[in-house]
């Protein structure tokens, strides 16, 4: 795969930043919480690692807007997104994690003067951390009409009180603003002009992070997923984004990038499960020849390589989609890649697990990337979830179709006369 200058350059400026500063420093940084006298606080190294990033200017580089990151469109900072996603501490050091990312460009596209200044700047030079209050224990929340948390208005304020979990970076220290969804207006006729979004200061009163939820096992500390109660939680009616009734438009808004970029760094998990499989594969000898001549392993190789490039190619498409016709118009792709990225890594890294027998469960990055990527497969909608609207749209695009033209009718085709020796008469 070959892209433009501008992108190769990049490329191999993360690239060799990640091999100077990330990498080796993996080990340290997977250890660090659970050595330090408390867990949750940031990470010392990965600060410095992360100064070291801005100073180079590889730092914001999924924001398309100029003005606030690199300029970069979806298709350009794909493969560099690939890049981060080798290394679970990648993407905070360049400033380019979720759900920063995702909080950011809601504040670029949504937000007034005020609210970017005094949260979206802090956002970007990495001064503080931010999470995205949506999902809900008692509701399914994929479908984000389901929501029950309600924001109501009283006098020059609103009062917020809900009940929300798996809000990842809410234990963070460093998360000083959340981004709510609720119902503004639940007797709207419309399902879809019910909820608003509203930015919460954290700490603030009524806001209580009851505990940390695991991730298979994982605390993710310092960063982490949180369950929070907001009860009778008051702040500015100016804190309201795009204003009452906007919240799902935002959430559409919000989530298609996030989704691709997810997906791009699912790309390049997979990618390093694979070299890792093949170099383990060529050093291990079973039953008197080394794994990487048996036909088994030889046959998971080519079907890793034969997954990975069809998800790289569908994250490309639906990137250049979004680029040209838009996040809605691109929406069956979105859909798509979405599916197929972190299915693709968990069946990879999986392959890469077996590869290295027992040693496979205990290897930190291994057992931590396939948590990761099946937890992606309820992360911004199931796979159930986008499978359905995927098929709806299908279903909708052939009622346009002339089947007399494709020959794509519902009818049963059966030959007539005789086609071959001895036919049934």
């Amino acid at each position: 795969m070959t892209y433009s200058q501008k992108v190769e350059a990049l490329r191999e400026r993360v690239a060799d930043f990640m091999a100077a500063y990330i990498y080796p420093h993996e080990a340290e940084l997977f250890a660090a919480p659970a050595l330090a006298d408390d867990r949750w606080q940031p990470l010392a190294l990965l600060e410095e690692i992360k100064a070291k990033a801005q100073a180079v200017g590889l730092w914001n580089l999924f924001l398309p807007d100029s003005e606030f990151g690199a300029g970069l469109t979806n298709s350009e900072y794909a493969p560099l997104a690939e890049l981060m996603g080798r290394s679970p501490f990648a993407p905070e050091a360049f400033n380019c994690s979720a759900p920063d990312t995702g909080n950011m460009e809601v504040l670029v596209r949504y937000g007034t003067p005020a609210q970017k200044g005094r949260w979206l700047q802090p956002l970007l030079g990495g001064k503080i951390r931010s999470a995205f209050a949506m999902t809900e224990p008692k509701v399914a929340s994929s479908d984000a009409t389901n929501i029950e948390t309600s924001i109501v208005r009283d006098g020059d304020e609103y009062v917020i009180k809900g009940h929300k979990w798996w809000i990842s970076g809410a234990p963070d220290p460093r998360c000083a603003i959340f981004i709510v969804m609720g119902q503004s207006d639940p007797g709207n006729a419309d399902r879809y002009r019910r909820q608003s979004m509203i930015l919460v200061p954290n700490p603030h009163p009524g806001v209580t992070i009851k505990r940390a939820l695991p991730v298979f096992g994982f605390d993710d500390a310092p960063h982490g997923h949180a369950e929070v109660i907001f009860e009778q939680v008051r702040v500015p009616a100016d804190n309201i984004l795009l204003g009452e009734g906007r919240g799902f438009e935002i959430a559409q808004g919000r989530l298609g990038p996030g989704r691709i970029h997810h997906c791009m760094r699912s790309i390049g998990a997979a990618e390093r499960a694979l070299e890792r499989m093949i170099r383990r594969l060529n050093a291990r000898v079973a039953f008197g020849k080394r794994l990487a001549e048996q036909s088994l392993w030889r046959e998971r190789i080519a079907q890793s390589r034969i997954m990975i490039d069809q998800a790289r190619l569908l994250c490309l498409h639906a990137a250049h989609l979004m680029d040209t016709v838009g996040n809605k118009a691109a929406r069956a792709e979105i859909a798509m890649i979405k599916v197929v990225a972190p299915n693709v890594a968990c069946q990879v890294i999986d392959w890469a697990i077996q590869a290295y027998g027992g040693g496979g469960v205990a290897d930190a990055w291994l057992s931590h990337s396939y948590a990761w990527q099946r937890s992606l497969r309820f992360a911004d909608g199931p796979d159930e979830v986008h499978r359905d609207q995927l098929a709806r749209m299908e279903q909708k695009a052939v009622e346009t179709i002339d089947p007399a033209r494709t020959g794509g009718g519902p009818d049963v085709i059966i030959a007539d006369g005789r086609s071959g020796p001895g036919i049934w008469p």
